[in-house]
């Protein structure tokens, strides 16, 4: 019988992980499937809707180069930059990138080393045979440590961190499509609180011609004294709510800035005439509508993070095998310590595989399988929620249309009616009082026209956001095995 060596041969420990690896090297639990999903063929409140140009804008993604308004275009320039919400959903992404190269780091050997110098004593006694001293002890090695993913719970560990990023990646999307939208809106009601202001300004002037028109009258003879403070009250109304609207278009202002990334005394948008036209928004079919939506991509990309997590829990019944080995050199004198004397190494693999545990394994795969279902039903509720926000501003937008209609036709009234009266007032048919009230009903009549367009244009804004505003899940990211981010 040869003799047996102090130290195990290398092939042993080898031939071992090799046969290990070809009875293992398996990727457990379930493979990802969408979940079955409500979809509705097309939307109910589409009727009578049709797509329509531009939508070449909408799926290039500058949704708002529809209002054909160039300051806007600049703002939501400005906004994709230097806002602060959208940087610190930027830096939530590159967390989640981060998470994915720690993740495949775990699918290789780790190798460290180490360097070290011992000296210690033991006192003398009585009684000791051998005489006490100091000793000195120096050593310098290098170790490996590779854990062979033969049940793929490493690999399904980094399947769920690759989704977290596309989530997180979503998620971003989801943010600048939701700071773009309330820029968008708050400018085009700062637009239309300008029209207003111009109304009033315009008002003012007619009330000031209406109260001169009344003096001379009431220095005539021609009218009584109550006609003119009755002119001066109307007067001084009008100039009241002019007044009115300056903070509410400084709020809008404020709130502009901070979307852009400044304080809000570093930005100043001028006053103009003009309101950006209300756009011709085309639909989407309620498949482009699953593809569009950045929050639906995020929910799903959880439920596939989740779907993983269920089979990195199950390879927790089965054993870690892991490969060691180890080198160096170690001796009492530094002098002479890196010679072959003083060499010494070991390789060997060590499996483990936990025997009891009275039910936290079981426990851990139930948690996993119900977080799988949250995110599953989230997910469904989170496209349920995207078709009934279509739905909805697709019946506003209808019915405002409609609303709009009828409204410019009672305007044209209100303002055939002022002319017929103002007529007679100046013929001396009628008193001011009939003046009064028509021409207060025509500047309600024309406000509320101008109030109803903003309504279309936050609507026609929000319905582009639900379409998901041109975003598109090919814009994704994908995180490849062995793509480097």
């Amino acid at each position: 019988m040869s003799p047996m060596h102090p130290f195990p041969s290398p092939l042993r420990p080898v031939a071992l992980v090799l046969f290990a690896l070809s009875l293992g090297a398996c990727t457990l639990g379930p493979n990802y499937q969408r979940p079955d999903l409500p979809v509705a063929a097309e939307f109910r409140e589409a009727e009578g809707w049709k797509a329509a140009a531009p939508r070449d804008a909408i799926e290039r993604g500058e949704w708002w180069l529809l209002y054909g308004d160039e300051e806007l275009s600049a703002l939501v320039g400005r906004l994709n930059l230097s806002n602060q919400d959208l940087a610190a959903a930027e830096a939530r992404y590159r967390q989640a990138r981060a998470l994915i190269r720690s993740a495949r780091a775990q699918l290789f050997p780790g190798v460290s080393a180490s360097a070290g110098a011992t000296r210690s004593g033991q006192g003398r006694s009585s009684t000791s045979v051998s005489g006490g001293g100091v000793g000195e002890s120096y050593e310098a090695g290098v170790s490996a440590s590779w854990e062979l993913d033969l049940w793929g719970r490493l690999r399904r560990t980094l399947e769920a961190n690759r989704a977290n990023a596309e989530a997180s990646a979503a998620e971003l999307a989801a943010v600048r499509l939701s700071l773009q939208a309330e820029l968008v809106e708050t400018y085009l009601q700062l637009r239309v609180l300008d029209e207003q202001r111009r109304l009033l300004a315009a008002t003012v002037e007619a009330y000031e011609r209406s109260l001169r028109l009344t003096e001379n009258q009431y220095r005539a003879g021609i009218a009584p004294r109550s006609d003119v403070t009755q002119a001066q009250a109307q007067l001084k109304g009008a100039q009241a709510q002019a007044i009115d609207l300056a903070w509410q278009r400084a709020q809008f202002e404020h709130a502009i800035a901070v979307l852009v990334g400044v304080p809000p005394a570093q930005l100043q948008i001028a006053v103009r005439d003009s309101v950006p036209d209300l756009p011709a928004v085309p639909l989407a079919l309620p498949s482009e509508l699953l593809e569009r939506r950045p929050d639906i991509a995020s929910v799903e990309r959880q439920v596939i993070a989740a779907n993983a997590l269920i089979g990195a829990a199950e390879a927790a019944w089965y054993p870690d095998l892991v490969l060691s080995a180890s080198g160096g050199y170690q001796n009492s004198s530094l002098n002479d310590l890196f010679s072959v004397p003083n060499r010494f190494w070991s390789l060997g693999p060590q499996m483990a595989l936990t025997l009891l545990d009275f039910g936290s394994r079981r426990a851990e795969l139930e948690r996993v399988e119900a977080t799988y279902d949250e995110t599953v039903a989230l997910y469904r509720q989170t496209v349920l929620e995207a078709f009934r926000e279509v739905e909805d501003y697709l019946v506003q937008l209808r019915v405002l249309d409609e609303e709009a209609v009828v409204q410019q036709e009672a305007l044209d009234a209100a303002r055939e009616s002022l002319r017929l009266i103002e007529n007679q007032y100046r013929a001396g048919v009628v008193d001011f009082l009939s003046v009064a009230t028509l021409q207060t009903n025509a500047l309600n009549t024309e406000r509320t026209r101008l109030l109803l367009l903003g309504d279309q244009l936050t609507a026609s804004v929000r319905l582009i956001a639900a379409l998901g505003g041109g975003w598109s899940t090919a814009e994704l990211p994908r995180f490849g095995e062995g793509e480097e981010r």
